[in-house]
């Protein structure tokens, strides 16, 4: 497989800023059902920017933390992406998924023995790391913006360690139409509540799930006695969540183990250092020098982030064989807030941008 060209840094990757609101908005206003963490309500965005500016700034940590970042093109200086951590799933509640478990039913006097697909409702991924909000601009999801977006996000939890649980999840849209009628909502969540599947995400509003776990049955959910169509739905994505789904499979997330409680689409997680950006990362001193430019044979596309946590950023561009150095010139030392001595973790990556084959 050839690796793709990144060239010169053609994307930033920083924390967002008070004056991202009206980018947040955008994007809020451009998701279809089912995606809630950021819904489109002023009050809303503006207390997730605040508490994001205030998690990079404090020292004093508690698990509470939300951690947004906007992705510039360098270009334009226009915002084409978000995206987001929370340091800890559901934060001081439960945070519950269905797992997957089969089951097998054998009867020796028949011969007969079935092996069974069931839902059992947990809370396992409690106090995990949770990959939240990530959107981006259509116009750009056949570059690398997309793989900056996501995969920087696992190098910052990665360098700032002690903000964050080993495991890392990731929650995935699943099937809902523009009318906000969800297959396996309607088989399953329906029975038990009086509302609809927009309702239902409306009043979660990104925040833990515990109310709906509390009025579900705790007894398996036997899956051949859902509707056909509710059983296809299990696993199955969004078309908008294709993209950072392909991404998260790349980095080796487990993909089917856990299932939204509310859609049926796959929740991923893996232990952290598991995961490929991260388990291939160095840490390397900058130093002011040529990496090498998109169209060199020796070059290839690494991720860079550098060491600070208020002042965050990361690009994706093309370097040379990597040395025990970081050799940058001054456009991109400036680009990274950084300075020749200091420390940046730096990842090659190989995979295919959207919209290309191997």
């Amino acid at each position: 497989m050839s690796k793709p060209k990144a060239g010169p840094a053609q994307f930033l990757l920083r924390p967002c800023a008070a004056d991202d609101l009206p980018a947040l908005e955008r994007f809020a206003a451009a998701s279809p059902v089912g995606i809630t963490t950021l819904p489109l309500d002023r009050a809303f965005l503006t207390d997730r920017l605040q508490r994001s500016i205030h998690s990079f700034a404090t020292e004093d940590v508690s698990g509470e933390e939300i951690y947004l970042f906007a992705l510039e093109e360098l270009a334009t200086g226009n915002v084409i992406g978000i995206s987001g951590i929370a340091a800890r799933a559901g934060f001081s509640d439960r945070f519950y998924s269905f797992r997957n478990e089969f089951v097998v039913h054998s009867s020796k006097p028949l011969g007969v023995s079935n092996r069974i697909h069931t839902l059992h409702l947990c809370h396992d991924l409690s106090d995990v790391t949770l990959l939240i909000s990530y959107h981006i601009d259509p116009a750009f999801v056949d570059t690398l913006a997309p793989q900056l977006l996501s995969r920087a996000r696992l190098l910052f939890i990665a360098q700032h360690a002690e903000r964050f649980a080993d495991r890392v999840a990731a929650e995935s849209a699943g099937l809902a139409d523009d009318n906000g009628r969800c297959p396996f909502w309607d088989a399953v969540g329906r029975r038990f509540f009086g509302m609809d599947y927009p309702t239902v995400e409306r009043l979660t509003g990104g925040r833990s799930k515990a109310f709906i776990a509390d009025l579900m049955p705790p007894s398996p959910i036997y899956v051949p006695l859902l509707p056909e169509e509710a059983q296809w739905a299990i696993g199955q994505l969004h078309p908008v969540a294709e993209l950072p789904f392909s991404i998260l499979l790349d980095e080796d997330f487990d993909t089917d183990t856990y299932v939204d409680i509310f859609d049926g689409g796959p929740t991923v997680q893996e232990r952290l250092a598991m995961l490929k950006s991260v388990s291939r990362s160095r840490l390397l001193q900058a130093e002011r020098g040529s990496e090498a430019r998109g169209g060199s044979a020796a070059s290839s596309p690494h991720l860079i982030i550098n060491g600070s946590r208020q002042q965050f950023r990361a690009l994706l561009l093309d370097l040379g064989p990597e040395g025990e150095r970081l050799p940058l010139d001054a456009t991109t030392l400036e680009l990274l807030a950084m300075a020749p001595g200091d420390i940046a973790r730096v990842a090659e990556f190989d995979s295919c941008p959207a919209g290309e084959q191997p």
